[in-house]
This record gives structure tokens, sequence and C-alpha cells, in this order.
């Protein structure tokens, strides 16, 4: 039996949603087939990204900013700010569910949208739109909720499980409480629950050196970085 090639697709130019003044494209492939999950976990080890049914990684003109990151499980150690943002949250209850959206969900991810990234295409995103975000997946999926001793949803994370760890493809909170830390405590549990589980690594999407909205990501150590065809140590000039 003859398999197909891969084919790979490259976007026009969109404004870049990290820096000022530059423009970004894509290469974009299909993941959807009988093979979705070996090739998902292929490209992820290469630094793409999953978004739907579809895997990209950013081929820009003139610009390398945008660094894949993961996080070595077993070599992760806490810094003094986030054992706080923990042993705060130790009460809080996490639920491992299945890729099935609800109105819950939809209303905290509305109100993130609204406080975080009002200028972004997400803003806008109907129940249908929320709907395929969450579901429309052809690799192993799950969502993580996050709710207060009170039962109140407080963090939603959709997380791919790959063969090598955990890939966390997206998570939103609720933006009235930002001393809460909800984003880095998601980050934390995610880590928690990869080394129970024996995962290498937490893929954490793109780290963008000079980018406000990524900079916590360099704050979680030791990372790892996909430059040059291969993983590298994360390191951060002084």
């Amino acid at each position: 039996m003859q398999h197909r090639p891969q084919l790979f697709y490259t976007t026009e130019p969109a404004p870049c949603p990290y820096l000022p003044n530059r423009m970004e494209r894509k290469v974009l492939t299909d993941l959807s087939g009988p093979d979705a999950a070996s090739l998902h976990d292929r490209l992820s080890q290469a630094g793409f990204r999953r978004s739907h049914t579809i895997a990209y990684a950013p081929v820009c003109v003139d610009c390398r900013a945008c660094k894949p990151m993961r996080l070595p499980v077993a070599l992760f150690r806490p810094s003094r700010t986030q054992q706080r943002i923990w042993k705060r949250h130790q009460d809080v209850k996490a639920a491992i569910t299945a890729p099935i959206p609800t109105q819950e969900q939809f209303a905290l991810f509305q109100a993130y949208q609204k406080s975080r990234h009002t200028d972004g295409d997400m803003a806008h995103m109907s129940w249908q739109d929320y709907a395929d975000l969450i579901s429309n997946t052809p690799v192993e999926t799950i969502v993580i909720e996050f709710r207060t001793s009170a039962d109140q949803l407080v963090c939603v994370s959709l997380v791919d499980v790959m063969s090598d760890g955990l890939s966390a493809v997206y998570t939103f909170y609720d933006p009235t409480t930002p001393a809460a830390s909800w984003g880095t405590f998601s980050i934390l549990w995610l880590l928690h629950l990869a080394k129970q589980r024996g995962h290498l690594h937490l893929y954490l999407g793109y780290y963008v050196p000079g980018s406000q909205k990524m900079a916590y990501k360099a704050t979680f150590q030791p990372a790892e970085i996909f430059q040059g065809g291969h993983w590298t140590s994360l390191i951060l000039s002084a």
C-alpha cells in the first residue's frame, strides 16, 4: 500500500501577533488520517504546533524570533514565586475531562478574550468556533478544568497527549483575579501531571523574546528551545 506524500502549504503574510511592525507567515500541513498521532509527535518534536486538524510552524521572512519551547519534566525546579503560587492554590480542584465544550467554559473563554485579547481574532469567536477549538482534534486531547472550593470554574487548559509528553495547546482563565496567576498555576499543574505519568516533556508553544505576552514562559527553568534543527537549552541574557 502506497502512502501519499505529506503536503505542506505556506500562508500569505499577516500582521505578527507578538511583535510590532512585523509580518508572519506559517507553514501548514493536515494532521487528519490514520497516522495522525505519530505525525503529530514527529512534527511537535520538530517545533510544530497543533490547531484543530492542522500542524503549523512559523516561516517568517527575515525573522526567527519565535522559538518552540518545552520543559524537561524531571529537571524542572520551581522558582520561589512559583512555589508560592502552587501552595496558594492547594484547595483548587482539577478535573481531567474529554474535549467536549460546555457553555460554562465558553462564558469564561469570552470573558478572558474580551479582557486580554480584544484585538485578536479569537475575541470574535462564536460558540461553534469555540466548540471546534476544543473538540476538532485528530489526536488524543484532554481538557483540564480548574475550580475553586466554591466550585467556580477559573481556568481551562486544552492539552494534547503525545508519546513523549504533554502539549499545552491553549489555556484561558478568570481575568478578574490577575493576582491569582492562574496561567502559571496551570503550567505547574501540568508539570505535576506529566511527572506523575512519567512523561519527559511539557511543550509550551512558542517563546518570543521581546514579546510581553510571552515573557512569562522564560520564568520556567530549565527550558529548551528548538533551533538549528535540534533542541537546546534556553540561555537567558543577563
